[in-house]
C-alpha cells in the first residue's frame, strides 16, 4: 500500500501541484475583482463563495453568478479562469489514465490485492514457489484434496494462466522472484497459516536459497524442496531441509525395486498414484543381460550407478561426454538414434533399454530404432514435457520416467498422507510375497476403482466419539472403527495399513488392538468407507451403537416412544439381530 501511494504522488505531483496553482489564481481573482450588487453598491466576494463558484464552475455544471449578477470584469475573469481550469483537469486525468495503464503501478497494486488476501487467510496452506509442470500438478493435486495454496513464480506468462486453471479452490498468485525473502514474506512465510514452503523451480540455487531463507526466517515450518544436484542437497539438508526430492534418483530407487521385487513396486505405484490411475498391469525388468544406456546426464548417471548395484551390465550411449562426463566402464559416442550406434552398444544380445536423453524426439527415435533390431526390449522411457503426452503414450514403454509427475506425486503423498511415505518405506523391507498378497486383498476391498488413502487421528478434533470414549475408560479396537455405522455386524470395505503410536509402527495391525488417544492410523479402501467412518469417528451414539449394539434416543420423538416403551415394562430395545436400524 505505501508503494502505490508512492507511486500515485510521485506521478500526480506535478498535476495537482497544477491544479492546486490554478484553482487558487481563479479564486483569488475573484475576491479581488468588485462587482455591484442589486442596489448598484461595490462589493466584493469572500473566498468561501469564490471557491464554490469555481467548483462548480470547473465541472460546466453552470448554476448561475452568485450571490448577484457579475460585472463585466468579473464575467472575463470567470471565462479566463473556466478554460484554465478545463485544461488543467483535462492534464489532470490524463496523467491519471496514465498511471493506471503503468505496468508497475499494475504490479503494484496487484502485490498490494495479493498481501491482503494472504492477511485475511484462515486456514493452513502450503507455499509454492515455482509453477511450472510440477507446480501445476503439485496444485491440481493438494486441491483436490481441500489444501490451500499460495503460489509465486518468477514468469508472470504462468501467474496470469494460473487464474484460467480448472482449480478447485482459488489459488492466489504472486509474481516475484522466490530468491528474494521480500516475496516470500509477501506470500506468507511468517503468517501462522502457513505450514510449509515447497521450492519447485528448475533453478538448483534458488531452491537452496528458498530453503535457508525459510528455515531462518520460520525455523517450525516444513521445507521441501526440488534439487538434481547432490552438492547441492548436502548444502540443503545442512539447514535442516526437511525433505530433498530428486527425481532422478528416486526413478532410479523404483527401477530398482521393480527389479528386486515386482509386486513391492506395483504396491507403491498404486496407492501413491492418485485418483484415476489404476491398477496397472506389473512389470518385469530382466535382472540378467546387457542393459544400454542412452544420456549419461543427471538421469542416465542414476539409472547407470543402479543398475551396477543391482550386478547388471550397464553400456551407455553418450553424444557430449565433455559435457555429462564419461562412464568408468567405458562409452559409445553417438546419440543413439542411428542403428550403427546401437549395434555397436551391442543392442543385438541387450534386454533393457534406456531412453534418457533430455529431448523427448530423440528418446522416442531411439526406442523405434531399438525396436525395429530387437522388439523384445524392456524399454525405459524419460518424458521431458507434458505436452508430449499423448505421443509418448502411443510408443507403449514398459516404464515412464516424468520429473514433474515424480516430484509433484511425492509431495503429494508428504503433505496430504505422510504416513502413506512412512508406510511405504516400511513395505520395502517385505518380500514380494507379502506385496502381492496386499495388493490382491486390496483389489478385493476396493473392486474395480482405485484405492482411497486417508489419515486418522484419534484427539478431539479428528475422532471427538472415539476420544471421549477413550477418556471415560472404554474399551474400542480397531475392528470397531472398522465396523459400518449402519450394520454392526458388517465391516467397511477398508483395511488399516499403519498405526503409528508414540514413535512406534505397526504395519497392517490386527483388528483387536486396543486403540489410545494421540494415535495416528493410515486407512486404505473405498472413499463411501471414509465417509461412513466419520460417523464412528465424531458421533458419539453412532459409536455407542457399535459398542453397544443398543440405539441411542435422541430425538424428541424418538425419546416420548421410549418413555411409553418403559412403562409398559420392555425395557431397553434392542438392536434386531439383522442389525437394521
Amino acid at each position: 500500500m505505501h508503494s502505490i501511494i508512492f507511486l500515485i504522488f510521485r506521478r500526480m505531483r506535478q498535476p495537482l501541484l497544477t491544479l492546486v496553482l490554478t484553482y487558487s489564481v481563479a479564486i483569488l481573482g475573484l475576491t479581488l475583482i468588485p462587482g455591484q450588487d442589486d442596489a448598484g453598491n461595490t462589493w466584493y466576494m469572500d473566498f468561501f463563495h469564490a471557491f464554490y463558484f469555481v467548483s462548480y464552475m470547473a465541472t460546466t455544471i453552470g448554476f448561475g453568478e452568485i450571490p448577484f449578477a457579475f460585472s463585466d470584469a468579473q464575467r472575463l475573469w470567470v471565462t479566463f479562469s473556466l478554460y484554465a481550469t478545463v485544461v488543467v483537469w483535462i492534464y489532470a486525468l490524463g496523467t491519471l489514465l496514465s498511471l493506471v495503464q503503468d505496468k508497475m503501478f499494475q504490479r503494484a497494486l496487484t502485490a498490494s490485492r495479493f498481501a491482503h488476501r494472504i492477511r485475511r487467510m484462515r486456514e493452513d496452506f502450503y507455499l509454492l514457489c515455482g509453477y511450472g509442470e510440477t507446480g501445476s500438478a503439485l496444485a491440481h493435486a493438494l486441491t483436490e484434496r481441500d489444501r490451500s495454496v499460495v503460489v509465486i513464480d518468477i514468469d508472470a506468462n504462468r501467474v496470469n494462466m494460473l487464474q484460467l486453471e480448472n482449480l478447485r479452490q482459488y489459488v492466489p498468485s504472486l509474481h516475484g522472484d522466490a530468491a528474494r525473502p521480500l516475496h516470500l514474506l509477501e506470500a506468507g512465510l511468517k503468517h501462522p497459516c502457513c505450514k510449509g514452503v515447497v521450492a519447485l523451480t528448475n533453478v538448483n540455487e534458488v531452491n537452496l536459497k528458498v530453503a535457508i531463507t525459510s528455515k531462518l526466517l520460520h525455523p517450525e515450518i516444513k521445507v521441501i524442496c526440488r534439487s538434481d544436484s547432490h552438492d547441492v542437497e548436502e548444502n540443503m539438508a545442512s539447514f535442516g531441509t526437511d525433505y530433498i526430492i530428486n527425481p532422478f534418483d528416486t526413478f532410479a530407487n523404483h527401477l530398482a525395486t521393480a527389479l528386486q521385487a515386482p509386486g513391492l513396486y506395483l504396491l507403491h505405484r498404486w496407492l501413491t498414484g492418485g485418483r484415476g490411475c489404476g491398477l496397472a498391469e506389473p512389470v518385469y525388468p530382466p535382472t540378467e543381460g546387457r542393459w544400454i544406456v542412452c544420456g549419461y546426464g543427471r538421469f542416465g548417471r542414476a539409472v547407470y550407478h543402479r543398475l551396477q548395484d543391482e550386478g547388471i551390465e550397464p553400456v551407455v550411449i553418450e553424444s557430449m561426454p565433455e559435457m555429462t562426463g564419461r562412464p568408468e566402464t567405458g562409452f559409445v559416442l553417438g546419440r543413439g538414434t542411428e542403428a550403427d550406434t546401437l549395434l555397436e552398444a551391442g543392442i543385438d544380445r541387450a534386454v533393457g533399454l534406456v531412453a534418457g536423453t533430455d529431448n523427448d524426439a530423440n528418446n522416442l527415435s531411439i526406442i523405434m530404432t531399438a525396436r525395429t533390431l530387437r522388439p523384445e526390449l524392456f524399454v525405459v522411457l524419460r518424458q521431458n514435457h507434458k505436452e508430449n503426452q499423448a505421443i509418448i503414450n502411443a510408443v507403449g514403454a514398459d516404464m515412464v520416467m516424468h520429473p514433474s509427475a515424480i516430484i509433484a506425486n511425492r509431495i503429494r503423498v508428504l503433505l496430504g498422507t505422510p504416513l502413506l511415505y512412512q508406510f511405504t518405506s516400511l513395505a520395502l523391507h517385505q518380500d514380494d510375497d507379502w506385496a502381492t498378497a496386499l495388493v490382491n486383498r486390496i483389489r478385493q476391498l476396493v473392486g474395480k476403482g482405485d484405492p482411497v488413502v486417508w489419515e486418522v487421528l484419534l484427539d478431539s478434533t479428528g475422532a471427538l466419539a472415539i476420544n471421549e470414549a477413550l477418556e471415560q475408560g472404554r474399551r474400542v479396537s480397531l475392528g470397531h472403527l472398522l465396523a459400518d455405522p449402519g450394520r454392526r455386524e458388517q465391516s467397511l470395505p477398508a483395511l488399516c495399513l499403519l498405526l503409528k503410536r508414540e514413535g512406534e509402527r505397526n504395519v497392517l495391525p490386527a483388528d483387536d488392538l486396543v486403540l489410545k488417544t494421540g494415535d495416528r492410523l493410515l486407512f486404505c479402501g473405498r472413499n463411501s468407507s471414509r465417509r461412513r467412518m466419520e460417523w464412528c469417528l465424531q458421533n458419539v451414539h453412532a459409536l455407542s451403537y457399535i459398542l453397544t449394539g443398543e440405539m441411542a434416543s435422541t430425538g424428541w420423538l424418538w425419546r416420548r416412544f421410549r418413555r411409553d416403551q418403559d412403562r409398559g415394562g420392555s425395557g431397553k430395545r434392542q438392536v434386531p439381530d439383522d442389525g437394521k436400524i
